[in-house]
């Protein structure tokens, strides 16, 4: 609200007496607030946790700072990222599951309630600077378009800019990105990865705000890719592991416990969690399956050694311009390492979460290009449970394996005790309480006149300086996917709950965590008040903070919501901002076609009419060698292509492609010239729409092209009026199917 002039204003500048308002300042001696937040990282993957991994600037973060031992987050990332920057609980803003799987209930709205204001909000009208660079994770999916609204965008919820990139995943060869409220290409150089971009964009964005306002604090959320998959990095990264994991995971994990208890990390007395289910001893593995299993940690190894060299080259920044001392930094990981490659790892996640597994025949061909840009590799479930050292389940679960997180806090203006570790009990809802504490500022109670929920984290200043102080946190709620766990005062009740079975039938285990770092002996048989009395409190907490109605289902959730937005006709036009895949006509098991009306020159044109997905997914209609062309990419290195079986026309034409189902999953397509069918060919398998890794485009490629016919982006050479998409009316239903394919949004 503008404030009133409070000045005297004359007939002239004579008798008038100027006023301005005066202006906003930060608290005195603000420092500067960085938090780095990792993605998929285990509790025992960086060095300073026991790792063998090297992470030597995340290690010198540690020794000149605090390491917390005790540290929880949720057991995904949106909601873990929601806690993050408003100090509430995940389902009391209403982010109780990742944003694309939101339901008509208020834990599970997909975006944060303006009931609480961010950090980055408090921050800004406290005179901060605040800056966003990396994945958001916060946002509809279908609002992530240029058509908004914008109002769950970080530039919509307290940030000055962003430069990073929407959703849960991206290809960190070819990421879809976005600057601010606009879809933007990565920069076009044969070198290019998003983590080096992502620091390259950090240090762009302060440097350019000190070099106007050093006086100005700044508030820099930085939240790499990753390590999500698709493990992707250079390939001189990849050999410095090579061999290192040839002793397996059992191995691994073992010589991580032993570390943690040299390091202090955990009690002497800790025991191993045994292998979790699924999970094969290593031993037992025949030798191209260890050979494929070894590669893929290797991969995710250098992945995550590359990440620290990023975050180094920030942390180097801020040391150069005299910055890092009187900085709170924070660094930590979004939630427990990811099963979701499964048994033996992934060439391509997506398709094998969505549709079709990957097979051992599969991975061994794949070796030479797994962190290439030509996979989109997740490592093992083996390797994911050495991750969570030395404890059981992963990323999903309320266990250990899924919430403990490592915890880094390094501030040598205000931190004297660099190097020693913190053992209180604390959780990511503490983040934001503390940042205020330190600066004095009060959580407002009306936010843009909208009444505030109360902040429900507990600021962990205090262990600052205290580093035997008892713990302030008193109690601590979980939930997803119906996992449900309630920490109270050391002791922990958690139930794994299995999808589709009866809630009322899981089993709740009980941990007396204080005295069970790995939560390994269950105590509910001893202590069944004990337990009761846990349980009953779970039910209390999730009644007053929305966790209510529990549900396990996935895309199930929302598969109503996304039909209802399916419209039959989709038109574009060329040049156009990219489209969001999940904004995208969904062409799964239906009849469609496609009518591009074009204009060609008379020494004709070549370039892409219309491209969806990339070369691990996708479809594209292109003009090449005077030929019309149809290409459907089922997986990489398998597609299908029609091509014309005459020239295109110069002049007006309408350039077309039609698809008739013939089945489930199965069909035939019709490459079109002015509505004349000029070539045909069978499409024995589709995937389903969530399948694809990337937007549509028309008028060319993405950067990650559909065809390897043309170098991407391939822009149309003619003139494209516009290009019209038409879905019939006769999908097949597959609910399992679509289901399955939504387990790629994680």
């Amino acid at each position: 609200m503008e404030a009133p002039f409070r000045g005297v204003i004359g007939r002239t500048i004579r008798d008038s007496t100027p006023w301005w308002p005066e202006a906003v300042r930060a608290p005195a001696s603000a420092p500067n607030v960085v938090v780095i937040l990792l993605d998929d990282v285990g509790f025992a993957d960086l060095g300073p946790y026991g790792s063998e991994i090297p992470t030597p600037h995340i290690d010198r973060l540690a020794a000149g700072g605090l390491r917390y031992v005790d540290f929880h987050v949720t057991s995904m990332c949106s909601p873990t990222r929601a806690c993050l920057l408003t100090g509430r609980n995940a389902h009391a803003v209403g982010m109780g599951i990742i944003a694309e799987w939101s339901t008509g209930f208020p834990g599970y709205r997909g975006q944060i309630s303006r009931r609480a204001a961010t950090l980055a909000e408090i921050l800004r009208d406290h005179a901060y600077n605040t800056l966003a660079v990396g994945k958001w994770h916060l946002t509809p999916l279908p609002e992530a378009t240029a058509a908004g609204p914008y109002d769950a965008w970080p530039t919509g919820r307290g940030f000055e800019r962003w430069y990073g990139f929407h959703g849960a995943m991206t290809d960190q060869w070819h990421p879809e990105l976005f600057a601010d409220q606009s879809a933007i290409d990565p920069p076009p150089r044969p070198d290019y990865h998003l983590s080096e971009d992502l620091a390259h964009r950090a240090i762009a964005c302060v440097r350019d705000q000190q070099s106007v306002a050093p006086e100005k604090p700044f508030f820099l959320y930085l939240a790499f890719g990753a390590c999500h998959w698709a493990h992707q990095v250079p390939a001189a990264y990849i050999a410095r592991h090579r061999g290192r994991y040839d002793v397996g995971w059992d191995r691994i994990r073992e010589a991580r416990l032993a570390r943690q208890k040299t390091l202090g990390i955990v009690p002497l007395d800790t025991a191993l969690a045994p292998r979790n289910p699924g999970v094969e001893a290593w031993d037992r593995l025949t030798a191209d399956e260890r050979r494929v299993c070894a590669r893929l940690q290797e991969v995710y190894a250098a992945f995550l050694e590359h990440t620290d060299a990023q975050i180094g080259r920030v942390l180097d920044f801020l040391r150069s311009i005299g910055r890092l001392d009187d900085t709170l930094v924070m660094l930590l990981s979004d939630n427990g390492a990811s099963p979701e490659g499964g048994p033996l790892g992934s060439v391509n996640a997506r398709r094998h979460l969505g549709y079709e597994q990957d097979t051992l025949a599969d991975l061994l061909d794949a070796l030479d290009r797994l962190g290439s840009e030509h996979a989109l590799n997740h490592y093992p479930t083996g390797w994911a449970q050495a991750s969570n050292t030395p404890l059981k389940w992963y990323k999903k679960d309320t266990h250990g394996g899924g919430i403990r997180s490592p915890l880094v806090v390094h501030w040598p203006a205000r931190i004297r005790d660099g190097g020693s570790l913190r053992r209180q009990y604390h959780h990511v809802t503490d983040i934001a309480p503390t940042v205020l504490e330190i600066l004095g500022i009060e959580a407002p109670t009306v936010y843009q006149g909208v009444a505030q929920l109360p902040v429900q984290g507990v600021s962990l200043a205090y262990t600052f300086d205290a580093s035997g102080a008892p713990t302030r946190k008193v109690t601590q709620h979980y939930e997803l996917l119906g996992d449900r766990a309630l920490w109270h005062r050391g002791w922990k009740a958690v139930a794994r709950h299995d999808k589709g079975a009866d809630f009322e039938h899981d089993r709740w285990e009980l941990y007396h965590t204080d005295a069970d770092f790995s939560e390994c002996e269950d105590l509910a048989a001893k202590h069944p008040e004990r337990l009761r009395e846990l349980v009953d409190r779970w039910w209390a907490e999730a009644g007053a903070h929305d966790v209510l109605p529990l549900d396990d289902r996935e895309y199930e959730r929302v598969a109503a919501s996304v039909a209802a937005r399916t419209r039959t006709t989709y038109v574009y036009y060329p040049d156009m901002a990219r489209v969001d895949r999940l904004s995208a006509p969904n062409i799964t098991d239906r009849s469609w076609s496609i009518a591009a009306e074009v204009e060609v020159p008379p020494a004709g044109a070549e370039g892409v009419l219309l491209a969806a997905g990339n070369r691990f997914a996708g479809y594209v209609l292109y003009v090449k060698d005077g030929r019309l062309v149809y290409e459907y990419v089922y997986r990489e290195g398998l597609s299908h292509t029609a091509v014309s079986d005459r020239p295109v026309p110069t002049g007006r034409s309408t350039l077309g492609f039609a698809f008739q189902t013939t089945g489930a999953r199965r069909g035939r397509g019709t490459v079109l010239i002015d509505g004349h069918p000029a070539g045909t060919i069978e499409i024995p398998k589709t995937w389903p729409l969530h399948a694809t890794s990337s937007g549509v485009h028309c008028g060319r490629d993405g950067s990650v092209p559909v065809s390897e016919a043309y170098r991407s982006p391939f822009p149309f050479t003619g003139a494209i009026a516009r290009v019209v998409v038409e879905l019939s009316n006769d999908a097949i239903p597959d609910p399992a199917g679509e289901a399955r394919s939504a387990l790629a949004e994680e």
